[in-house]
């Protein structure tokens, strides 16, 4: 593996050399950018994925639809479709991606929309829904589009500043981008960080903007087509996990921190199930797998369950992003008018 890692070293660096000659080119007005009277809030990050983006964006969905009428956007990785989407009742796995489609799936009363030109999905959304602000899912690299308020999430376990560019590493935008981010979020921190470690993790990432720590949480209930269980009916069976997300590493470590026995079915990101590997599974008594990969899998399998997540602030840092997030929308509307 280090040997690999050797041999891609040059062209990581003619991959960050690209990177940074694209970022200039916006920077000096090379390539143009646009904002847009909707307020807009960008959720991303620095490296391919395993960071969290989408139960974050689960949860500025919860925390703002009280007050705002909220639209989604998001670009609808590995979709069967092409142009601009806009999701219904009818909406499926393979019209939307897996991720816009678990949004969906969740919120009845919530917009989704997926392309991969950002500007035309704003623009279309704005003319043809009129939301009060639209969430932007994994949009912080397209800087087609000057967000109203950017969160830049980065692990606690691999911190971008810890990073290196693609193929080496998991980078695939630069650092310094960071200077983009309005807050930053460190993901998937231990539940017990204290404020001295905290503290260190700011010195590292070395910037001006408030950084906030969360945790995941993992929910007790197990979820199938039409039952639940309790995860602690598990103990004392032998079960399946079968992962296909970036970084299953904290899912894996909280089933094995309960004393749990099973196997581990590791694939990729947003994993393609053949037909053979489906017909695997389905000899296995029971399937654990994340909802992201539920949705995909839940009508292909019949011994399917899946264990939600979301995140948990430390501290006082959920106050603190909602504060963030109402007066970043205000002053937004504010200068429009």
């Amino acid at each position: 593996m280090q040997f690999l890692r050797y041999i891609a070293f040059p062209v990581s660096l003619i991959y960050g050399m690209v990177v940074h000659l694209r970022n200039w080119c916006y920077d000096v007005g090379l390539f143009s950018s646009k904002s847009f009277k909707t307020p807009t809030v960008c959720v991303g990050n620095l490296s391919v994925g395993g960071t969290g983006k989408t139960p974050m964006v689960e949860y500025l969905i919860g925390l703002l639809r009280e007050n705002y009428k909220i639209a989604v956007l998001s670009r609808g990785y590995k979709r069967k479709t092409k142009g601009y989407v806009l999701a219904d009742a009818n909406a499926t796995v393979a019209q939307l991606g897996d991720e816009p489609y678990q949004i969906f799936s969740k919120f009845d009363d919530l917009s989704l929309a997926v392309d991969a030109d950002r500007q035309n999905g704003i623009a279309t959304l704005e003319q043809n829904v009129t939301p009060d602000v639209i969430l932007l899912d994994d949009a912080f690299q397209h800087r087609k589009v000057i967000p109203t308020f950017n969160i830049l999430l980065t692990t606690y376990d691999t911190l971008f500043v810890n990073d290196t560019f693609l193929p080496t590493g998991t980078l695939r935008d630069a650092k310094n981008q960071k200077k983009r981010a309005h807050v930053i979020v460190v993901t998937k921190c231990p539940m017990d960080l204290g404020k001295e470690e905290q503290t260190k993790v700011k010195e590292q990432l070395d910037v001006t903007v408030p950084v906030l720590f969360a945790s995941l949480s993992y929910a007790p209930l197990l979820i199938s087509k039409n039952k639940e269980m309790e995860l602690s009916s598990l103990q004392g069976k032998h079960f399946t996990l079968v992962t296909g997300i970036a970084n299953p590493k904290p899912l894996v470590g909280h089933l094995t921190s309960k004393g749990l026995d099973f196997e581990h079915l590791n694939y990729s990101d947003h994993h393609s199930f053949s037909a053979g590997e489906l017909e695997k599974l389905k000899t296995y008594p029971l399937v654990l797998t994340t909802e992201k990969d539920y949705v995909r899998l839940k009508d292909k399998l019949e011994n399917l369950y899946f264990i939600g997540v979301k995140h948990h602030f430390l501290g006082d840092g959920a106050i603190m992003l909602k504060e963030f997030l109402h007066n970043g929308i205000t002053n937004h509307s504010q200068s429009w008018n």
